[in-house]
């Protein structure tokens, strides 16, 4: 009986090394090049109402349940959301919106996890076209350690962005006004 209990000590310890040895941070990041210009991209991603044209959570729960507060684009604009388990519950805040240039979120998750992330989009002219990198990063806690040991998130949150420029970069190509 006691071999057995040291044994399972001994793996419980282990464990608990291994999701301490995980990063305390995280960081995805996705960029894409569009033939528009900054302002008609930017645009898109400065006021809340036109994600829907574009975001890769949107088309998983069409009866999500969406509100708006605040500004109605730019600092101060908040977004609520609160869906199915796939797209679960939350909030996005605008923090800093330099237009054509750089937007700054702060994105809280309610459901199915608490987390507070950071969210940028940077816009930078390329010519005719613009190159938008799409980030999240921030703190992994305790549980985000113990999910990263089985979950890739870069690759699982990394495939929504790249559905989601995807997307982004169709509507700002044709002039959508959505």
């Amino acid at each position: 009986m006691i071999p057995i209990l040291l044994a399972l000590a001994f793996i419980a310890i282990l464990f608990i090394v291994v999701i301490a040895g995980q990063p305390d941070e995280f960081k995805v990041v996705r960029s894409a090049k569009m033939s528009a210009p900054p302002d008609a991209v930017f645009a898109h991603v400065n006021d809340f109402h036109k994600w829907e044209a574009w975001s890769p959570w949107a088309k998983m729960d069409p009866a999500c349940k969406n509100s708006f507060a605040g500004a109605p684009a730019g600092t101060g604009s908040i977004f609520s959301w609160a869906g199915n388990k796939k797209v679960g519950e939350g909030r996005m805040t605008i923090l800093e919106s330099r237009p054509n240039g750089l937007l700054r979120i702060n994105l809280e998750f309610f459901k199915p996890f608490k987390a507070t992330n950071t969210a940028e989009f940077i816009f930078q002219p390329d010519g005719d076209q613009t190159i938008v990198t799409w980030s999240m990063f921030g703190k992994n806690n305790f549980m985000g350690k113990i999910f990263g040991l089985f979950m890739n998130c870069d690759n699982m949150v990394g495939r929504d962005f790249e559905k989601g420029m995807a997307a982004m970069k169709s509507v700002a190509e044709t002039g959508n006004k959505t």
